[in-house]
């Protein structure tokens, strides 16, 4: 997983690249964490990204929850196959996503 991340002012773009899982999850939580800090708006950018497995879905979820109040979160760029996995989830109802 390759991740970057763009900040704007008050509005942050992550980029991720590759895969979330058991392995990289983590490390995507801590980027979040830090970049969220400086931001109102975090905007997840997944218009690279091949896989998101139970642990990268945990760690979106534990992330949103430790925003800073007033900051939100946005997930664009998904694919079908990771739109599904979302809806499937439930976490579509959970999120703010944009394909």
């Amino acid at each position: 997983m390759t991740i970057s991340s763009k900040i704007n002012g008050r509005r942050a773009v992550i980029s991720i690249t590759g895969r979330i899982d058991t392995i990289t999850a983590p490390r995507l939580e801590r980027e979040i964490k830090a970049v969220a800090e400086h931001t109102a708006e975090l905007v997840l950018d997944f218009s690279s990204l091949d896989y998101i497995s139970s642990a990268g879905l945990r760690s979106l979820l534990t992330s949103k929850k430790q925003l800073p109040e007033g900051c939100t979160m946005e997930i664009t760029g998904c694919n079908d196959e990771l739109y599904e996995i979302f809806e499937i989830t439930g976490f579509n109802d959970i999120f703010n996503l944009k394909k």
